[in-house]
């Protein structure tokens, strides 16, 4: 029975600490659709979060490269002054550099809804 309960109260805490992580992730960014992305990435910094090779098999016109693994360091590469326009493969990385940047005093950062893989703009590859 006390295996039970501790069985219990560990998927608890799984479920509150996803919950708590859900809503800060959702105040730090503001989900766009496709439409409403196009309509602004033109006008501000277009950030693909995604790995290297991931950007070079494709990526929307336009946007420029910082994968999440290297933002620590190269955050100061973005503007805070201008509106910061997210996107990777599924939108959890993109999320979570949201999160990071909203911590480092970014205060316009949106994030496209579904990712890139949703995506059926303009597309640039390398191959």
């Amino acid at each position: 029975m006390a295996v039970l309960y501790t069985i219990a109260i560990i998927l608890g805490l799984i479920i509150v600490y996803v919950l708590v992580n859900t809503l800060r992730l959702k105040k730090a960014v503001t989900n766009l659709t496709q439409d409403e992305f196009i309509q602004g990435y033109r006008k501000s910094q277009l950030i693909d979060v995604r790995e290297v090779k991931e950007f070079e098999a494709g990526h929307i016109l336009g946007a420029r490269n910082i994968p999440s693994t290297q933002l620590r360091q190269r955050y100061k590469e973005i503007r805070p002054d201008l509106p910061v326009y997210l996107y990777c493969q599924n939108a959890g990385r993109s999320a979570r550099t949201a999160l990071f940047l909203k911590k480092k005093g970014y205060n316009q950062v949106y994030q496209l809804q579904g990712g890139f893989k949703t995506w059926t703009g303009k597309v640039k590859s390398k191959a």
